[in-house]
């Protein structure tokens, strides 16, 4: 019950290159709505410096009394300026609001955009990742990733770019601005500068590093989720209720630990920006009593100058907090980018090879193979199946008879040896072909929260009503279907939890006799059984069996008796091979197997001849 690895650690990519996939990979396909929200942002920037600006004349020609000067192009005489100067007010609040309504339009729909797009690619990559990884890792980490840090990219390259874009602006305008009205003291004001972006600086080290942090725990917050919805039954039968809120209550702690302290990176740095900000103010104001006496500055210019310094503080602060955005962004990116990356060790060739339809002769030519360095799971087996032929897989647990049937579809790869239908390898073959040719039937089916008419058709797109009953019928499934409420039409439930296990039994079953794929892997397909339901679906296998080659693992001995040969796997190497009657005699392990299970209520096997 530990946390699993995290789907894709944060890379060292720099961020001019994680800008540049950004750019390649998502927004240059939509280089229209980033553009033109760009312009909107840059005509509400300015704008917002203009009404400020526009300050100086108003109280110059309206209280003063004095002909002003409006955006430098006109003059405005004192007895129209109470008209002429809220109609140029207006007007530029008329262009700010429309530019403003526009950004946020066209941002919406860019970064909503982007996100179902990295989400798609997200599930894309994880959904045709090797098996290996897929269970090596807990499926909280592809949640976290998929709703959390593709959102964290939105809000950063869409509203984090454009508002930062925005006020970038704003405060190159407000600055001319404020250089128009007197360079001297804008000089005095960029002082502060080198010391506001210290504090910008210092804070967002901070932030990015709480930002991982808070990431990482979100991950795992996730995951603990996902597992106790997944194992709620055991949790209440075993009274942990109160253990895995515990449990959780940590994972919760520890994020918020840095989800705080991300906050407070954000919160202090823009007070302390405000204390620069607050320093520079009284100098401004020292300064322009100073030119004030002079008959230097006007009251309309000090009071447009004070506008444009507080506005200049706000558009910092902005940018400043924008830090955070573009921080948790760049690092969400880098996990993503991270993940999107890992190449499948499961390829096709670069030219595969088509596989005949008709059908299969599968044959294993001394396999082996382990999952990591260590020993290996599987040890020189050799084995063939033809055409009707059924080879049965038994022996004690761990004896790695789930690994070899993984192996034929190619979900793992032999690391020796070869396995090949009708004499061509496995990896030579395109792996679509290789899959149609393989129909599998579990110990636990899985249904997916759909009709079961969908179910059935899972594997063969298109199938006909007609064809999906007849394949229902074969399963011995069509009576109960046809019993349920909505017949074919009946929803199977999260996991096909609505049906009985016999009934998802049958209907995977159905499946396979739909795909009719000329090779049949069952697992352990009766084990999980009750007697009525294990013969039900014993004779639904027997039909489909028939004329398939059909690997087979059983634990349970009397479904196994009647193949063409049995194969007896112990440590990952064959031990034992021949038909039931032949090993009986053998007296080896497969008879001490079949005596203990005489035990179970079935009929003692060791006297059958």
């Amino acid at each position: 019950m530990t946390s699993s690895a995290p789907f894709a650690q944060p890379t060292d990519a720099p961020a001019r290159g994680l800008l540049g996939r950004v750019w390649r990979d998502y927004l240059s396909r939509r280089k229209a709505p980033l553009i033109l929200s760009l312009v909107c942002a840059a005509i509400a920037g300015v704008s917002a410096a203009t009404v400020l600006q526009l300050l100086q004349p108003a109280i110059d020609g309206m209280f003063l009394g004095r002909p002003v000067t409006v955006a430098g192009v006109f003059v405005v005489q004192p007895e129209n300026a109470p008209i002429a100067i809220p109609a140029v007010i207006i007007g530029v609040g008329l262009i700010w609001t429309l530019a403003a309504l526009g950004q946020a339009a066209l941002v919406n729909r860019l970064g909503h955009g982007i996100v179902g797009d990295i989400q798609v690619r997200l599930f894309g990559a994880m959904i045709r990742a090797d098996l290996a990884r897929l269970r090596s890792q807990h499926s909280g980490a592809f949640v976290s990733s998929v709703l959390f840090d593709a959102n964290l990219v939105r809000e950063a390259f869409t509203n984090g770019v454009v508002n930062y874009t925005q006020h970038a602006l704003t405060l190159t305008a407000v600055l001319l601005y404020m250089a128009w009205l007197d360079w001297r003291l804008t000089l005095i004001v960029l002082l502060g500068a080198p010391l506001i972006a210290w504090v910008i600086r210092r804070f967002g080290k901070r932030m990015r590093k709480a930002t991982t942090g808070a990431m990482v725990e979100t991950e795992n917050l996730s995951t603990a989720l996902m597992e106790n919805l997944d194992g709620v039954r055991l949790i209440k039968i075993e009274n942990r209720e109160t253990a895995e809120e515990a449990r959780v209550a940590e994972v919760v702690g520890r994020r918020q630990r840095h989800v705080i302290k991300s906050a407070d990176s954000r919160a202090f740095a823009g007070p302390l920006s405000n204390l620069v900000a607050m320093l520079i103010v009284a100098a401004v104001m020292a300064y322009a009593g100073w030119q004030a006496r002079q008959d230097q500055m006007t009251v309309g210019a000090f009071a447009a100058y004070v506008g444009l310094l507080m506005s200049a503080g706000q558009s910092l602060r902005q940018v400043t907090n924008l830090q955070t955005v573009m921080a948790e962004g760049l690092t969400a990116a880098r996990r993503l980018f991270g993940a999107l990356d890992i190449a499948p060790e499961i390829r096709e060739a670069p030219r595969p090879k088509p596989l005949a339809q008709g059908p299969a002769t599968v044959v294993f030519d001394r396999v082996s193979f382990a999952y990591s360095a260590a020993a290996p799971t599987i040890t020189d087996v050799s084995l063939s199946v033809g055409p009707g032929e059924t080879v049965a897989l038994v022996g004690p647990s761990g004896g790695g008879k789930s690994t070899l049937l993984s192996l034929l579809p190619r979900f793992y790869d032999v690391t020796e040896g070869a396995i090949t239908i009708n004499g061509a390898d496995l990896r030579g073959l395109s792996l679509s072909d290789l899959r149609d040719r393989i129909a599998l039937v579990t110990q636990e089916p899985f249904l997916f929260d759909d009709t079961i008419a969908a179910n059935i058709a899972y594997g063969r797109a298109g199938a006909t009503t007609a064809e999906i009953e007849a394949a229902a019928q074969a399963a011995a499934a069509h009576d109960f279907i046809a019993a349920l409420p909505e017949g074919y039409a009946t929803r199977a439930g999260e996991g096909g939890l609505r049906l009985s296990g016999g009934q998802r039994q049958r209907i995977a079953i159905a499946r396979a006799f739909l795909k009719d794929a000329p090779i049949l892997l069952l697992d352990e397909a009766t084990s999980a059984l009750d007697t009525e339901s294990e013969a039900l679906v014993q004779a639904a296998l027997e039909r489909l069996m028939a004329g398939r080659s059909t690997l087979m693992i059983a634990h349970r001995l009397s479904t196994v008796r009647h193949a063409d040969r049995i194969l007896v796997l112990e440590s990952g190497r064959i031990v034992e091979s021949g038909t039931h009657a032949a090993l009986i005699r053998q007296g080896g392990l497969y008879s001490r197997l079949a005596r203990q299970q005489s035990l179970d209520g079935t009929p003692p096997v060791a006297t059958v001849a």
